[in-house]
This record gives C-alpha cells, structure tokens and sequence, in this order.
C-alpha cells in the first residue's frame, strides 16, 4: 500500500512541478517585460501560479487514483495497467507540451494566455499555416518535443512505483477508506479548495500589472476550461440585420452628442470619489417598515440628504453582472456572465481606468473571496491598482460564511479612505459589502424577520461608516456614491421579471455634493459611469451604453434590466417587459420600449462576440 499511495502522491507532486516550471520559462521568453518585475516578482508569479497548478494535478491524477483503488480489489495483469498509463502520460505530455508551446509564441500577439480563441484559427488550418513563420514554428516545435519528453520522463520515473497487486478483503477495505479520502483530496484540489470560489484564473491574479497575472496562469487550464466558451455570441438574439441593428443603436448610444453641456450638481469638479456597492439592497426593502419603524432608517436619513434617484434599476440579478454595469457601463446579459470570460472583459471601459488617466489612485476592497466569478481578474484587467479582500484581512472577529461582516469592514474602509486622503492623491475607493446575503446571519437584533434584519444591519453599518467620514478631513471633498448590485425578491411573491423587482437605490452624498435633490429620470447602473464621469470632467466616449443623467437629451432615458431568459425596460411612459423562454411580450403599457430592449440585448452580445 505505501507503493500504491507512493504513486498517486508522485504522479500529482511530478504534475505540479511540470508546470510551475513553465513559469520561469515564459518569464525568460519574454524577459524585456519581466525585468522589471525582478527576482521577487518572479518568485510570486510561481507562488500565485500553484492555485491552477494544484487544480490541474488534481485533473491528472484523477484516472491514475482511480485505477489504484482498482488495483485494491480487481486482478488485471500488471502489464495492461502499465500500458494504459503509459498511454495516458504520453497524451498528458504531448497535449501540455503543445498547449505550452503555442501559448507562449502566441502571447507574444495576442496579449493573454491560450483559450479556445485558438479553435476559431484551426478551423482554416492551412490559413493558420500561412501566417507561421517558418523558423518560429521550427522552434516552437522544437519546444513541444523537448518538453514532451521530459515531461514523459517524469511520469514513467513515477509510474516504477505503481503496485498492480489485489489486498485481501480484509486489507482492502480500510485502505479503500484511506484511498477515497486521498480521492477528496484530490477533488479539492480540482475544485480550487473549500472556499465559495472554484478554480478560474482569478485565482492566480495578484498585480495590477496584467503581464505578471497572465504569466502566472496555466495555460493548459486556461485552454481547456475555455472550450465551453467558444459561442457564435452574435448569434444569439438574432433581433435584427446587422444594419438595422446598428442604426437603432445609434439612436440610443450613451455617448452620442449631447444638445448642451452637463448640470452641475458638485462643488468640485476633482473630487475623491467612492463607490460602495449594497449587496442586495432592493428599493422594495428601503421602503419597507417593521412595527411603524423603516428597515433602512439612515438610507432614509441619506435619500433626504444627497442625491437621491428616484427611478433607478440594477441591470441584472447577480453580483458579477451588476458590478460590470456599475463599474464599466456594460449592460448585463441573460445567461452568461461576461465577467467570467476574462479574455472578454479585460477589454471594458472602466471608471476606474479612466481615472486612472487622470491621476487618480484606485483600490477596491472586500470582506469576502474576489477570486468568486473571476472578480479579481476583472478588477486587475480594467484598471483597479489594489485589491484588498479577505486574505488580505485579519480581525479579532472570526469570518462569516462569505466573509468579514459589514461592521468589520464598514469601518475599515472609513479608515482607508481617510488615509487615502491624508495621502494628498486623488482616490477612487470601491466597496462591495456583503451581510445582506444568505444566510443572513448577523451580529445583530433589531428586526425580528431574519432577512430583513440583516438589511437593517448593513444599513447600519454604512450609516455609521459615513458618520465617521463626515466627521473627517476627507468629507469635503468627497463623492460618495451608494448604489445596490441588484434586487431582491421581497415580498417573496414578487415576479422575477417585474420591473419593481429590479428597482434599486442610488444615492449620491458627501462634501461635494451641492445640494440635496431628487432626480426623476428613469436610468440603471450601466448609466453611473457616464454621470460621474461628467461631473468631473472627464471624457467618457468609451462608454458606448452609459448615459450623462444630468446632460440634456439626447439620449432618451430609461431603465434597462434582464432576467435569466428576456429584459424589461422602463420609462415615465410606462414598460414593455419580454421573456425569451416563451417569446412573447409580458407586459406592454409602452410597446416601443420593446426596440429599446431588443437592441440593447442583441448589441451587447454582438459586442461581446467581437472582443
């Protein structure tokens, strides 16, 4: 038996090995742009690299575990086992070694690691072959061989430990226990470990320099966890041609000209800004009361004293897709998430690099795990300088289910932010909190329905955060932007495509805000960036969707929202909602906003198929 598990341990340790090296390899191979990074740089590209490294150990090992615990009970001569594995390490080697040598001559032109992109190219194989260089792919191939081979090498040196020999059932049955928990194991290593988020390539992403995240990644996870990705995106909502499609657009473009300048509603036109995302605050729970008493008395204190919109909607019903509407103007999609494609969303618009043209330092923060939907890669890739999260974090207080609570992390980011202005840079600020999420479990007791308790709590906290900023240096010149993810379904019987589902909060408060207000215009989270942006001066052309709320129409406003398979938009003219799943129209108080949402939805996935 130490044979049999002398084997398995050796075939995932050879396996993480052989690809950690490709690290200092893809280092070397592109040495003018890791020279900076420097030995410390290198080292941590290897570090962080290990997570997928591990995830695709666990990948191989998994045939070689299962065929041991076979050994336990089944006689099969020892040679068929032998050439069985000799069969499945010669595939092993030869499709990392080619994976790794087509990745690392691309990277060069394309600017990210190996996916499925690859398999559009192939379709046409002698076109790919034209566009080779000779000499290149003589090299490359060269490259392939010699790391097949080694990597082969590895695995037979490992395979001299394999032991075919059956246990008498008695032995056999412990050491099958032993051998299942060494299989748990190896799923968790698969998995990406036991925390919320399972194995993508945010994992690996620690630097706000994009070269040294994508040479931490493993190009053979990269590849292959891809290859479900490669959709004809554009040919999903096929609404209209492609003329007609872009001609409606056009009409609807955020950043199309504008009859006149924008309002001013700061006093500054540089202030410091933060952002804090409410994780669930659904418009319908600010609203709600509880023995006479509102859930949310300081979003309701807040409301009267800030900017106040008043017909504002989440694009989505999900994190992922409600923070790329907020922080780069991108509508939400139906049923993908362009937040998991990184290769994808590394090239939206985002507030963040756009203030980051501007001067401005840009840090995000988080109670929970930013690896969950490939937060961080995200993050990274549009501009955000530090991320600081739950790894990051220690506190007397254990963490929750989804990490540090409200309170924790409330008054962290208070603190941060008055250090960040004592710093005397201009700041962008993010936080994404995170109590008002199941299982609702809160250091708190004011209202005796769980869910809404844990609103009241969050409230809360956000209340007391902003009490401390505005008893600080920082508060006048500051832009405080409070705004939901996304709904919630309360009351519980309230349909998922309803447009009240949907309805979120935004306020705008601190030192730099001019007066209180209330802004009536119908919008959503993709129009934030625009606004703000305005406010400040600085340009937002990039921002194909994003609409200036305080500039004259053009453009029209209105609310955009979708579900799982349709959308829903809203203006003061009333709402056309449309469910795909049976494709015809809900509800129709105004029929011509079905356009509106028709080419809203089919250009977003045209545009996602053409990044």
């Amino acid at each position: 038996m130490k044979r049999k598990i002398a084997f398995v341990v050796a075939v995932f340790a050879a396996t993480v090995v052989l690809m950690a090296v490709q690290k200092p390899v893809f280092l070397a191979y592109y040495a003018s742009q890791a020279a900076e990074a420097g030995a410390g740089g290198w080292w941590r590209v290897v570090w962080h690299g290990l997570a997928l490294d591990m995830t695709v150990a666990g990948y191989v090992t998994a045939l070689p575990l299962l065929m041991t615990l076979t050994t336990l009970w089944v006689r099969v001569p020892e040679r068929v086992w032998r050439g069985v594995l000799t069969g499945y390490f010669a595939l092993v080697a030869l499709l990392t070694a080619s994976i790794f040598s087509v990745d690392v001559a691309l990277y060069e032109h394309w600017g990210f690691r190996l996916d499925s992109t690859l398999l559009i190219y192939l379709a046409d194989p002698r076109e790919a072959m034209a566009s080779v260089d000779f000499w290149l792919g003589v090299r490359q191939t060269l490259l392939c061989a010699v790391y097949a081979l080694v990597i082969f090498w590895v695995y037979r040196r490992a395979m001299r430990l394999f032991d075919a020999r059956t246990l008498r059932w008695r032995a056999a049955l412990p050491w099958t226990v032993g051998m299942l928990l060494l299989a748990g194991l190896d799923f968790l290593a698969i998995r990406g470990g036991v925390g919320a988020s399972v194995a993508n390539v945010s994992k690996v992403y620690f630097s706000p320099d994009m070269f040294l995240n994508h040479a931490a990644t493993n190009p053979v996870f990269s590849f292959l966890s891809s290859l479900g990705n490669s959709n004809d995106y554009a040919r999903e909502y096929p609404f209209f041609d492609e003329a007609e499609r872009a001609e409606k657009f056009d009409a609807l473009r955020g950043n199309g000209p504008a009859s006149g300048p924008t309002e001013r509603v700061l006093r500054t036109t540089r202030p410091n800004v933060v952002v804090v995302i409410l994780e669930s605050f659904a418009r319908t729970i600010m609203d709600a009361q509880t023995e006479g008493e509102p859930v949310m008395p300081r979003m309701q204190q807040l409301k009267r004293e800030g900017i106040w919109f008043e017909n504002f909607f989440a694009n989505s019903f999900r994190t992922d897709r409600g923070e790329v509407a907020i922080l780069s103007g991108f509508p939400a999609q139906t049923r993908i998430s362009i937040m998991k494609l990184p290769t994808k969303s590394r090239s939206l618009p985002s507030l963040a690099r756009s203030l980051g043209r501007e001067g401005y330092a840009t840090s995000f923060y988080y109670g929970g795990d930013l690896n969950f939907t490939n937060q961080s890669s995200y993050m990274y890739a549009t501009g955000w300088q530090r991320l600081v999260w739950q790894k990051d974090l220690s506190f007397d207080t254990p963490p929750g289910a989804w990490g540090y609570d409200d309170a924790l992390m409330c008054d962290y980011f208070a603190r941060e932010v008055i250090r960040l202005n004592a710093a005397g840079e201009p700041f962008l600020a993010g936080l994404l909190t995170l109590s008002s999420h199941k299982p609702f479990e809160v250091p708190y007791d004011r209202v005796d329905d769980r869910i809404l308790n844990a609103f009241a709590f969050t409230d809360e906290c956000v209340g007391r955060m902003i009490d401390t900023l505005r008893a600080s240096p920082a508060w006048d010149n500051l832009l405080v932007v409070l705004v939901a993810d996304h709904g919630f379904p309360y009351p519980a019987d309230l349909a998922y495509n309803a447009p009240l589902r949907h309805r979120i909060p935004m306020i705008w408060t601190g030192g730099a805000v001019a007066a209180a207000r209330a802004v009536g215009e119908y919008a959503s989270q993709i129009d934030l960036c625009a606004t703000v942006l305005a406010q400040l001066g600085v340009a937002h052309d990039d921002f194909d969707y994003s609409k200036d709320l305080f500039a004259p129409s053009p453009p029209r406003k209105f609310g955009y929202y979708v579900f799982n398979e349709g959308f829903g938009v809203v203006d003061a003219d009333g709402e056309a909602v449309w469910d795909a799943t049976s494709d015809r129209e809900l509800s129709a108080t105004n029929p011509a906003l079905f356009d509106v949402g028709r080419t809203l939805l089919q250009t977003t996935y045209v545009d996602i198929d053409r990044r």
